[in-house]
């Protein structure tokens, strides 16, 4: 029997009002990570990881400090998140994440985008996404910044 790939869930949403909205909160986006789990016969959980309350603009969080010295410690083989844009909206951050999974052999499941960094397509699509992100991330400033003129 082949030994089951131990799981970190990593949930966050950036500001104190999505913790409470229920569709949004770091306890609905580990439902979902919970149920796509399940759905594999190769995969089991190691820990959750809930960062409520911090912006995407950077990735000094506790939770998920705590999940990279776990992986460093080599406890975990899969890192889940809900969307992409939960570990970070910032290319050169998400690289610099990716750089230590791929150094610990760990791979990155999106559940949403569907997408797995164990396969050559499912890096490409990380690639698309993310840069997505930095999109989302800029037009997000930008409305932030007109409002504020306003």
């Amino acid at each position: 029997m082949q030994e089951k790939l131990k799981c970190a869930i990593y949930t966050r949403v950036s500001t104190d009002n999505q913790v409470e909205v229920e569709f949004n909160s770091c306890e609905s986006q580990k439902e979902k990570i919970l149920s796509f789990i399940k759905s594999q016969e190769n995969m089991e959980i190691f820990k959750v990881y809930p960062d409520p309350g911090f912006t995407g603009a950077n990735t000094y969080w506790p939770a998920l400090t705590e999940m990279l010295h776990d992986i460093k410690q080599n406890k975990i083989n899969v890192v889940i998140s809900y969307k992409i844009d939960r570990l970070t909206r910032s290319p050169k951050d998400f690289y610099q994440l990716i750089e230590l999974f791929e150094k610990y052999s760990v791979d990155f499941i999106s559940v949403t985008e569907r997408f797995d960094t164990s396969t050559p397509s499912g890096r490409l699509l990380r690639n698309i996404m993310l840069t997505f992100s930095q999109f989302e991330k800029e037009l997000a400033s930008e409305r932030t910044k007109d409002k504020m003129i306003q």
